[in-house]
């Protein structure tokens, strides 16, 4: 389906206008990986909404940042388990046993459903924070330290990798195993506005630091020709590959 090979776009699709969503994943899906739906589109639709953007050919990342006690998150996993996301997210921070009790349930609700489990993804420190805002909650230590931190936790209980700033990429590189996928989000083009994001970077450089998937909501969905912006940073990402 996708005319870009080496597809590692996800594209947040940030509305709870169903119609409006189906039409965006007409415009993108021959050049990005899926699309990402997060927790104001999965609030307003729940499950039948994620089904429909399935049928429109989309895989879809679920972006719904579970963060509770074990056994609740266990059972979150197991909720979403039928709407069949290629990937689901849970806060890094929730600890080694509700990573774990996650992980468990993902295998189990897979196996049920006779599907390949979905990757887990460990959410770090949130792109929109900075310095400051990790102080203002009591967090000792830069960013970059408490991403290390997560990071690592994530990996040793069981997670497939983490949602990181393309900052934080280098660092991580070096100590997670080569197969733990970091994907970023705050990603911008060169021109495009930063919006609520505070640690940006180019799809070019987000990949050229190692990146394994991109996440890319406003300067592909808020663009004057969608497809036309889809096609564009597709070709900076698999530019960013062959070099």
């Amino acid at each position: 389906m996708n005319r870009n090979r080496n597809s590692r776009v996800f594209c947040a699709i940030d509305t709870v206008d169903i119609d409006l969503a189906v039409s965006i994943v007409e415009e993108v899906r021959d050049y990005v990986a899926g699309v990402k739906l997060g927790l104001e589109f999965f609030g307003r639709h729940g499950p039948n909404g994620v089904r429909r953007l399935l049928e429109s050919g989309a895989s879809v990342f679920l972006d719904l940042k579970f963060f509770d006690i074990p056994n609740t998150v266990a059972g979150a996993v197991t909720a979403v388990a039928s709407c069949r996301p290629s990937l689901i997210t849970l806060h890094a921070a929730g600890g080694e046993d509700m990573i774990k009790a996650a992980v468990d349930s993902n295998e189990e609700s897979a196996l049920r459903l006779g599907i390949a489990p979905p990757a887990l993804l460990g959410v770090t420190v949130l792109t929109s924070f900075g310095q400051e805002d990790l102080a203002n909650i009591g967090v000792k230590g830069t960013v970059d330290d408490q991403v290390l931190r997560l990071a690592e936790l994530s990996e040793r209980s069981g997670l497939d990798g983490v949602v990181c700033s393309a900052h934080e990429l280098r660092r991580l590189r070096g100590v997670c195993s080569s197969n733990f996928k970091l994907v970023v989000p705050g990603i911008r083009p060169h021109g495009a506005d930063s919006n609520d994001q505070k640690r940006i970077m180019t799809p070019y450089e987000a990949i050229e630091a190692g990146a394994d998937f991109l996440v890319i909501g406003r300067p592909i969905t808020k663009a004057s020709n969608i497809e036309h912006a889809a096609r564009d940073i597709a070709g900076e990402v698999e530019k960013a590959l062959d070099t």
